[in-house]
């Protein structure tokens, strides 16, 4: 049996976010903490935390902070005991948390490989039952963080495409487990596409290149928090950010062996540049590396997008559709109108102007 479970404002929530003390994690406190919910920042880093918690109150926001490194449900358990202690309890748990390693399957060690796991498989799945818990009892929605690589492996991102697959299956599972059951919770899962973010730099990069980068087109991590904010307020199963990575995962279900193809000749050159992190940025897949940014402080290869038609689509799909049939008219009418004017519309002829 479905849930009837209907969430609050985001004004009127309390907010649980993993890796928050950068990227898609700090956007998403940010704005939710903006928009006047209550965060709790979790995240390795309590030094980064420390001031990012300041910075929200100095705004008038009421947030607190949690060290923990999600791998450890012990840990996690202590940062949700900090948001029952400070507010009450939670609403949302957004688990954000995820490290990457690039380079060959064969060149990365396993220990490496399992570390990415922990994070990005584990720490969605911890976080996952201690929000649940939570939520049987009077409501809440899980938002966790996949990726388009959900649905497509890159080359050179094997692991970290492999844990998105898994944090995939994990919520749809969970989804229709507690749909049958009728627990009052919502489960939504994310996928963003390339997102200029501090990813790339905290990155362990093992492709024998300075540096790696986000595929061209990126978009901005304030997207992706709107996206998350908006799965806060509204039952939605899965939420897509940015048309190119999309673009990339429905081609490579429909035409997989072309996909191979395109990306063995450019998935090198699509994610390494010559430019290098700054050294206390780069590497944080076993220890704490500088963060405090939304975006990446390596200047990006493309221009950033600020906006992405296919999310306005999914968040509101009936004033995107009467837009798009806007647009139609528009072009029917003004092909009409230069059928009738001999292939010369009069307003842009330039004797009139």
């Amino acid at each position: 049996m479905a849930s009837r479970f209907r969430p609050k404002p985001v004004s009127q929530q309390t907010i649980v976010i993993t890796g928050a003390s950068s990227g898609i994690g700090l956007a998403t406190a940010r704005l939710a903490s903006e928009r006047g919910a209550k965060v709790v920042l979790v995240s390795r880093n309590e030094d980064e935390l420390r001031k990012i918690v300041g910075e929200l109150r100095d705004r008038g926001g009421r947030a607190e902070y949690a060290v923990a490194d999600v791998a450890d449900k012990d840990a996690l358990e202590k940062a949700a005991a900090k948001a029952r202690e400070a507010f009450g309890g939670f609403d949302a748990w957004v688990n954000d948390a995820g490290i990457s390693v690039y380079g060959g399957m064969e060149r990365i060690p396993l220990e490496d490989h399992r570390r990415v796991f922990e994070t990005n498989y584990w720490g969605v799945v911890h976080g996952s039952m201690i929000a649940v818990r939570e939520f049987k009892a009077h409501g809440g929605t899980l938002v966790n963080i996949g990726s388009v690589l959900s649905d497509r492996a890159m080359a050179l991102q094997g692991p970290y495409s492999a844990t998105k697959f898994a944090v995939k299956a994990f919520t749809d599972a969970l989804r229709m487990e507690l749909e049958r059951s009728g627990a009052p919770v919502n489960v939504t899962l994310v996928k963003p596409a390339g997102i200029d973010t501090p990813f790339q730099e905290h990155a362990r990069n093992l492709t024998g290149e300075p540096g790696l980068m986000v595929p061209p087109p990126a978009y901005d991590p304030r997207l992706v928090a709107r996206a998350i904010l908006f799965a806060c307020e509204n039952r939605r199963r899965t939420v897509v950010i940015g048309f190119g990575g999309y673009a990339i995962s429905l081609v490579g279900q429909l035409f997989p062996r072309l996909t191979d193809l395109a990306m063995e000749a450019t998935g090198l050159a699509a994610q390494t540049t010559d430019r290098a992190p700054r050294p206390e940025r780069a590497d944080s897949l076993y220890q704490t590396k500088a963060g405090g940014t939304e975006r990446s402080l390596t200047r990006p290869v493309s221009p950033v997008r600020k906006t992405s038609l296919l999310l306005e689509a999914q968040m509101h799909p009936v004033a995107t559709t009467a837009a798009l049939a806007g647009l139609g008219a528009l072009a029917v009418g003004a092909l009409a109108a230069r059928r009738m004017g001999h292939g010369r519309l009069a307003f842009y002829d330039p004797r009139r102007w």
